[in-house]
């Protein structure tokens, strides 16, 4: 899979100018699970656009509870990494051993005391992660080639949402195959008149 190019077009008649998220869901675990704003547009006004890349490669990184984060490691799905204690202090490897699923990506912890957390990132941006993995225990990611997309408010780039948050987003877009697309928002709308946000794919070019 290569790099998709997305770009978000508002056609709607929000007058609120509202924030939209973009994230993906861990499919690997319970539907509870919280997830990740990725990429938030703001400020884009009725008739404007705002480009963005889906990257095919994605890193991993841990962090620990002294607030100290690991060098990221480009990962791919069928990997295991860990962290494990080294004579320089705590270390972040790519494991020998596979994950149990080609489909998966798993974090490890293999310190004999201290919990850890373990993140995802596509294009810099944290899309995943996983807290307080006890000693033995491990995180498990796994991603559908779909985005989730919706309109927010007072959500940050980076921030974990909750159910409450998750929802109120409904749209899922599949990203199989694209090369490239617009992502059309049209609804919105003052009074009585308004009607619900819509997300639709335009101008796909497939791979």
């Amino acid at each position: 899979m290569s790099d998709i190019h997305l770009n978000f077009i508002n056609q709607s008649n929000d007058r609120n100018n509202s924030d939209i998220v973009i994230f993906q869901k861990n499919v690997a675990v319970s539907f509870e699970e919280i997830a990740v704003a990725w990429t938030v547009i703001q400020n884009c006004g009725q008739g404007w656009n705002h480009p963005f890349v889906y990257p095919s490669t994605m890193t991993v990184a841990a962090s620990d509870s002294y607030g100290n984060f690991s060098p990221q490691l480009t990962a791919s799905f069928g990997q295991q990494f860990s962290v494990v204690e080294q004579t320089s202090g705590d270390t972040l490897i790519l494991n020998d051993q596979s994950s149990a699923s080609v489909n998966e990506v798993e974090v490890l912890n293999g310190l004999h005391m201290g919990a850890i957390n373990a993140n995802i990132y596509k294009d810099g941006r944290l899309l995943a992660t996983k807290t307080s993995i006890a000693p033995g225990q491990k995180a498990v990611f796994e991603f559908k080639p779909t985005i989730w997309i919706g309109v927010v408010s007072q959500i940050g780039e980076g921030d974990v949402m909750n159910s409450a948050i998750l929802s109120n987003v409904n749209t899922e877009i599949s990203l199989l195959g694209i090369k490239s697309a617009d992502i059309v928002m049209t609804g919105g709308g003052p009074g009585a008149e308004s009607t619900p946000f819509m997300f639709s794919l335009q101008n796909v070019v497939y791979a």
